[in-house]
């Protein structure tokens, strides 16, 4: 590899192996009230070295991996008074019994550090990681995506509302280059209706972005990053509802709840949701045109017509917790359907009417996880899926249509036809149904409390056919076949040296992929048409590498270095195509190979009094990239059939920086800014032919390069009752023009964007009851994405939430 990983980073880091050795000791302890009850699910935490534990259902709980010396460790629920005491390290094993009292009325007040501990814990293991907690954005009228939208160096790529398409761009790098992971499992097994679109984040703990360089156990060819969504786990038994209603006819209800009986272990899991919505906001602008009969352009604002979204699924696990002889097996059904209307191709300019599509998906699964499997030390986990996803695209309607929704007139007045028949291509009812089996498996050996080995395989196979029903019944007969088989092993040896200052990361990967695709085809041999099949198979592997590393400067400052040779091999879609997202295939399609680095500064959260605390984060980036698998550009945007093939464009390069500010103010005002600006290049000067491309050392297009994002809380306690709450909301989105096309004419120039929410929430006492409102986009302004596909206007949104928790 050319860009590669420096050998002084490995030399420095078998030297750090090697040569620190340093004594620690654990802590096992069990939490009670004075009666004796056990308290369950407080926090247990160590500021200085941020080691964090949560009692289980006895009230025992664990902490390991502590260098000898003395420390403060903080206890705190919303059950018990807030509790700390001091110990000194200087044994293999304290154990420790801790009474605790009953919260008082003034305690609810209190933010529990859990989460905010647990996500410093993950921020700070050498990798370009945020991490997103949800408990906050749970109680409003938000997506899941518009989480990640705010997110430093995240880019939510949509074509348009509720259940559209969505790609995500990480620092330069988007497409299928960012996989999507569900607890760890990719989110492809469970079909388009379960997408993080339609997921609230109700369901979700919290959710992982490593940028760039991804982790051993994450195994999978994710060579731009990697979005983890870490669902709801907590095994107490409890019941949580939503429901919410908005502009465009937006409807979204969810459902969440677990029972665990302490004595047995058995435990259910379950949760449901359900998505609607018209999706006819306003569209107007330089994009938004009808074409008259003359040929002449008319600039129009309408509403969008042929756009509406339903979605709606369930999953329930069932099985045992915390036995000897699994910490977790679970056995699981996840069920899903959705419809979804398509109101134009790649680009805005030619609107579609009656072309939709429905899917359904079927997933069965088997969870396990086990510590200390077997011998000391061993933990194991297995993940297995088997998925039947159906999809069905229909596209039967042979009128043109204009943005008003009525048919396209011609000169001589009659109505004008599409020029194949429907509206995007042939008119086709195409059937596409996929078996698709995942499995994954992970081990990890602790050598000692400061090493530890990972090991993680995954196995994923597609078997895809699809029959169109408007072919000739003979044509119908022949079904065409698509297999693509996968595996991917990762290796990784972890260390943590130095009084736990230095942790670093040093993995290896392996990739193959093989695809099988039989077309069956009608050939003449003497005179007579036959059946033959047309094949075309390929079988590829190749290897990466990375290492990651942090190093606590102090207490609350930490330097960032990761690095990676990153692969990934092109998708189902990319090589098969996809008919209901306008994508055709490319058998010829190459891999994706990319060095990828990543410098960065975590530091806080500094205390500048008892009131006022900040926190920062700053990094920059490099994406040195080889074959980068695109969307083909097509600036002809007036095309009839604007279907287009992914392909490879030859070598780019991306070099960026981004940062975010944290400050809060008691535990009343919290305020975030945060931004990312990259330069993404062709980088490629000549072709095979030794002729200079036009396009040499040019922005890419279709890409946000610069975004800032802010958002603003504020909190009021007991309002209007005692032990309630008022918070209110204001966010800002800024994203700077960019070029639709190579062709770099104001024509195909997204303009600059200032997108602001607010909104508000009332906390009734108990915490059991929200209610909030919410204003999208207040000042109704154009908000422009994939391709300049425009995202709705001024929207106004109500949402109920109820939980019902230890019933």
């Amino acid at each position: 590899m050319k860009a590669g990983i420096p050998l002084v980073i490995f030399q420095i880091f078998f030297w750090f192996c090697t040569t620190a050795i340093a004594q620690s000791g654990k802590i096992t302890g069990t939490l009670t009230f004075e009666d004796g009850t056990p308290v369950i699910y407080a926090s247990v935490f160590i500021q200085s070295i941020k080691k964090q534990a949560l009692s289980d259902e006895k009230g025992k709980y664990e902490l390991v991996d502590i260098p000898f010396g003395p420390y403060q460790v903080n206890v705190s629920s919303i059950e018990i008074q807030k509790h700390d005491f001091n110990i000194h390290i200087d044994k293999s094993n304290h154990k420790i019994l801790t009474t605790l009292k009953r919260a008082d009325d003034s305690e609810l007040d209190e933010v529990l550090v859990e989460g905010a501990s647990h996500k410093a814990e993950i921020e700070t293991t050498g990798f370009a990681v945020n991490v997103i907690e949800t408990k906050k954005a749970s109680l409003q009228s938000l997506q899941t995506n518009d989480l990640l939208n705010r997110s430093v160096g995240v880019r939510v790529r949509q074509n348009g509302g509720l259940g559209s398409q969505v790609s995500y761009n990480l620092n330069g790098m988007s497409g299928n280059s960012v996989r999507i992971f569900i607890d760890g499992v990719p989110i492809s097994t469970y079909g388009a209706s379960f997408s993080l679109n339609t997921i609230p984040p109700a369901l979700i703990e919290r959710i992982e972005v490593y940028k760039g360089v991804i982790p051993a156990h994450l195994a999978d060819d994710a060579l731009g990053g990697a979005i983890n969504v870490i669902l709801k786990k907590g095994a107490m038994n409890n019941l949580t509802a939503s429901v919410s209603y908005g502009s465009f006819n937006t409807q979204q209800a969810n459902l969440s709840g677990s029972y665990r009986n302490a004595n047995s272990g058995f435990t259910l899991k379950a949760s449901g949701f359900y998505n609607y919505s018209d999706n006819d906001y306003k569209v107007w602008g330089k994009f938004v045109r009808n074409i008259l009969p003359n040929g002449r352009y008319e600039y129009v604002r309408a509403r969008r017509f042929n756009d509406a979204y339903k979605s709606y699924g369930a999953n329930i696990q069932v099985g045992f917790t915390d036995k000897k002889w699994a910490d977790q097996f679970y056995l699981g059904l996840n069920v899903s359907d959705d419809y979804n209307e398509i109101q134009h191709g790649t680009y805005m300019t030619i609107p579609y009417k009656g072309r939709f599509t429905e899917s359904q998906a079927n997933v069965v699964s088997v969870n396990y996880a086990k510590a200390d499997f077997l011998t000391k030390g061993l933990e194991v986990t297995f993940n297995g899926m088997i998925s039947d996803r159906k999809q069905v695209v229909n596209d039967t309607v042979k009128w043109n249509y204009n943005w008003f929704g009525e048919q396209s007139i011609g000169l001589n007045g009659v109505p004008i036809l599409r020029p194949s028949g429907a509206q995007q291509g042939s008119p086709t009812i195409n059937h596409i149904n996929r078996n698709i089996s995942t499995f994954r498996g992970g081990a990890t050996y602790a050598i000692t409390e400061k090493h530890r080995l990972v090991f993680s395989h995954m196995y994923y196979t597609i078997y895809r056919t699809q029959r169109d029903e408007m072919r000739r019944a003979v044509e119908r007969e022949f079904i065409g076949t698509r297999d693509l088989t996968k595996n991917i092993s990762a290796l990784a040896y972890e260390a943590t040296l130095f009084e736990s200052k230095f942790k670093a990361n040093l993995f290896g990967k392996y990739y193959q992929q093989k695809i099988d695709r039989m077309d069956p085809i009608l050939i003449t041999e003497n005179g007579e048409q036959v059946k033959s099949e047309d094949k075309v198979t390929s079988d590829r592997n190749t290897t990466g590498y990375g290492l990651a590393t942090s190093f606590a400067i102090k207490a609350n400052l930490t330097l960032l270095l990761s690095g990676e040779k990153a692969v990934r091999m092109p998708s189902e879609n990319e090589v098969f195509g996809s008919p209901g997202e306008n994508i055709i295939e490319n058998l010829g399609i190459r891999p994706e190979v990319s060095t990828n680095l990543n410098l960065g500064l975590r530091g806080g959260p500094y205390s500048i009094n008892s009131d006022n605390k900040f926190s920062f984060y700053a990094s920059g980036f490099l994406r040195d990239t080889k074959d980068k698998i695109v969307r083909r550009i097509n600036p002809r945007q007036n095309d009839a059939v604007q279907t287009d093939p992914f392909e490879n464009l030859g070598k780019t390069k991306s070099i960026g920086f981004e940062g975010e500010i944290n400050y809060t103010w008691k535990n009343n005002l919290s305020v975030l800014l945060n931004f990312s600006k990259f330069n993404s290049v062709f980088n490629m000067r000549y072709d095979s032919n030794g002729n200079e491309y036009t396009f040499y050392n040019q922005q890419l297009p279709n890409e946000p390069f610069f975004t800032i994002n802010s958002t603003v809380q504020y909190s009021f306690k007991n309002v209007v009752q005692k032990l309630s709450a008022l918070n209110l909301y204001y966010s800002f989105g800024f994203v700077d023009r960019f070029y639709t096309t190579w062709l770099e004419i104001e024509d195909f120039r997204t303009p600059k964007q200032f997108i602001q929410d607010v909104g508000v929430n009332y906390v009734f006492p108990n915490e059991k009851l929200v209610l909030s409102a919410d204003i999208r986009n207040i000042f109704n302004k154009q908000a422009y994405d994939n391709f300049a596909v425009q995202k709705p206007g001024r929207g106004f949104y109500l949402k109920l939430n109820y939980s019902i928790n230890k019933f």
